[in-house]
């Protein structure tokens, strides 16, 4: 069984900011997917399933997902290189897509949680959505949405990212990478 796990906050607030472009693949894949709902409270997070694929968008914010993450990775036995966390990075223009296994947090509280959690060895969508001037602007920038322009480029982005997750459930890392990576939005005109 695979597990993708999108990052995210909950609440109208937060729903079109760069910190959850994870709940926005999310919704894509479970609606194009049209994967049911099979959430419990003890899962923390609103969970949906096909077949053998879980999309979990925790609830718990993005600083405790690891919380969302452990007891769904627990109660349905799902080993670690079958966890697919979708993220924001601001160390990737906006509109790049890299996959990584494993590494570091970076100063991701929600990736953080995650490696205190279930450990650090899943799989990540680092999704690029650009860096503030200065690093003691990053809270306030991933907690805000979208420019106008990346806003209109936002439909095609998720798009993307919906078919390399699809691809992710049935071919290799390494042609999935080979296939969907992008540089920057850029990208998605080639």
């Amino acid at each position: 069984m695979t597990l993708f796990v999108g990052l995210g906050n909950t609440g109208t607030r937060y729903e079109n900011t760069r910190h959850n472009i994870g709940f926005k693949v999310i919704d894509k894949l479970v609606g194009d997917l049209q994967a049911r709902d099979i959430s419990k409270s003890s899962f923390n997070g609103n969970l949906y399933r096909n077949s053998n694929t879980l999309f979990l968008k925790p609830t718990t914010f993005m600083n405790l997902s690891g919380k969302s993450a452990q007891p769904v990775k627990n109660f349905f036995k799902i080993d670690i290189e079958n966890i697919i966390v979708i993220h924001d990075d601001i160390d990737l223009p906006f509109g790049a897509v890299r996959f990584k296994r494993g590494g570091g947090h970076g100063g991701h509280n929600g990736l953080k949680s995650l490696d205190e959690h279930i450990s650090k060895e899943y799989l990540r969508v680092r999704i690029g959505v650009g860096k503030p001037l200065h690093r003691s602007q990053v809270a306030d920038f991933v907690l805000h949405d979208f420019s106008v322009e990346e806003s209109a480029m936002l439909d095609r982005l998720i798009n993307q990212l919906s078919i390399a997750c699809e691809a992710l459930m049935s071919r290799e890392l390494n042609e999935v990478k080979s296939k969907y990576s992008l540089k920057s939005i850029d990208g998605l005109d080639k």
